[in-house]
């Protein structure tokens, strides 16, 4: 216990600074603006995260950390267990003053930019269709099953089909609520809220089909590569770790770089809107805005490591604070608890088992070993991104595949949020 720390710091530093931010909530003098809700969202998110990574089924089932803190926040809400202050406080944070979309921004900008050219290049051509034909089948048999139990199938596709194939909380569900949010014009906090329980629990169920699959594999060893996702070439598409050393002054680029993306994005929506009346989410110009740089070397290729230090910076320091920030400001508990029923979870698993069946045939026509690609192009569209790759390929034994989750839950759910970007207006 004395090695043991939270986020990076030792048990006694760790409690010390939890106890001055309690002292500070109790008086009702935690500062307002930035300060606080960092100092609230960070303190208390990193301990949420610790919890979930080490409670047993939470940590191995439904993702650990990042559920609990969602989950673990949104009831401290729902219970009256924080003061109203603090509540308004970051809510403000989150909504007002934009901590969500800078977050958004240098996630996208920085991990799009960060990957590897070659595996994307590469990959596309087999690894895309997969991903395409995985995300069609799963909708067509989510909304065929709530149209078989008396629910639209617009509203089982929007609400359960996309969450759930979007690539986690961050990257998925949280953009994908604004864009549903301007398009519908309805609050984003009440559209998350449904979001949340589809994210949550397809998490779960791709983890259990992950060994499922490993089992199936072993069974029938004619659809398995045991590990390799094709015959030929897999060696040159594996990403190579690069550890090079990097300036503090990298940050401040990669920042700013993301924050001028997110800008572009705002103004092509801007003069969309007016020329053309095509209203489409700037998050969406924002990744193809992103990608075109990628695939056309637009940016020094130091300009894009800085991009990419600076996304893990922001993923490494603040998700858990991010996701403080949408249990608090984004999730009603009421409405979360009053959406599970057996029909949901039915509809969920309709979900994964259409991931799991359209990337295994695809991958199968396109050359790919049919478990594999139905791990990677399937499974790790419908977790919760990073941590759900883990645990997906875990339970698969095949953390080998990596490269190719990553390029699942980064450009995958990418594609999502542009799918939903074009699926809103033509079907709500």
């Amino acid at each position: 216990m004395k090695e043991y720390k939270i986020m990076g710091l030792s048990l006694p530093v760790y409690f010390s600074l939890l106890a001055v931010t309690i002292i500070a909530m109790i008086f009702d003098v935690l500062p307002g603006g930035m300060i606080g809700a960092f100092a609230f969202m960070m303190i208390s998110g990193s301990l949420l995260d610790v919890i979930g990574n080490n409670t047993p089924i939470i940590k191995t089932f439904f993702g650990g950390g990042p559920i609990v803190i969602i989950f673990g926040s949104a009831a401290l809400v729902y219970f009256n267990l924080i003061p109203e202050s603090v509540t308004e406080n970051v809510t403000t944070f989150m909504k007002g003053g934009g901590f969500l979309d800078f977050y958004i921004a240098a996630l996208i900008t920085g991990s799009i930019l960060g990957m590897n050219k070659k595996l994307l290049i590469k990959a596309a051509v087999r690894y895309f269709p997969c991903i395409i034909g995985g995300v069609a089948v799963s909708l067509l048999l989510v909304s065929i099953g709530g149209l078989a139990f008396g629910q639209s199938p617009a509203e089982s596709i929007a609400y359960i089909g996309i969450p759930i194939m979007g690539g986690g909380m961050g990257a998925g569900a949280v953009p994908i609520s604004e864009v549903f949010a301007k398009g519908l014009g309805i609050p984003a906090e009440q559209i998350l809220s449904r979001l949340v329980p589809a994210v949550a629990l397809g998490n779960a169920i791709a983890i259990v089909f992950g060994g499922l699959l490993d089992r199936l594999g072993k069974k029938y060893p004619k659809l398995s590569g045991d590990g390799k996702l094709m015959d030929i070439g897999e060696e040159e598409l594996k990403i190579k770790e690069e550890d090079e050393p990097f300036k503090l002054g990298d940050f401040g680029i990669g920042m700013l770089i993301a924050t001028v993306f997110f800008t572009f994005g705002e103004i092509v929506a801007y003069f969309m809107v007016k020329f053309t009346g095509f209203d489409i989410h700037p998050y969406a110009w924002m990744i193809i805005s992103v990608a075109i740089a990628k695939a056309f070397n637009i940016l020094p290729q130091k300009y894009e490591k800085s991009c990419a230090n600076w996304y893990k910076f922001v993923a490494s320091n603040w998700t858990s604070a991010l996701l403080i920030g949408i249990g608090i400001a984004y999730t009603d508990l009421g409405q979360v608890i009053s959406a599970f029923s057996p029909i949901y979870i039915v509809l969920c698993f309709l979900v994964i088992l259409g991931a799991v069946i359209g990337t295994g045939l695809v991958g199968k026509l396109v050359g790919f070993y049919p478990i594999e690609a139905a791990i990677t192009a399937g499974l790790c569209m419908a977790n919760m991104g990073g941590t759900g790759d883990v645990a997906v390929l875990t339970a698969a034994h095949r953390m080998e595949l990596m490269p190719f989750a990553q390029i699942s839950s980064r450009l995958g759910g990418a594609f999502i949020i542009l799918l939903a970007t074009f699926l809103v207006p033509i079907f709500f």
